[in-house]
């Protein structure tokens, strides 16, 4: 696995159990709070997505680049 990937899969395993652990403390009444804070995880979960989109359509339209055509 590239080192891309490695570092979002990472990134997006730690904006997971942050929207766990605001899910967890939502339950106890703080909802203000929580509305704002899931709309960065969710955010920065989105961006993430993109990226990974991104990273993938570069690496496959790189490699169908250099299939030879003749």
């Amino acid at each position: 696995m590239s080192p891309e990937l490695e570092y979002l899969l990472a990134r997006t395993t730690l904006l997971r159990n942050r929207l766990a652990t605001i899910r967890h403390h939502s339950l106890e009444g703080d909802r203000g709070a929580m509305t704002t804070e899931t709309v960065i995880v969710v955010a920065g979960l989105a961006a993430l997505a993109l990226a990974v989109v991104a990273i993938i359509v570069t690496k496959v339209t790189a490699k169908a680049n250099s299939i030879p055509t003749n």
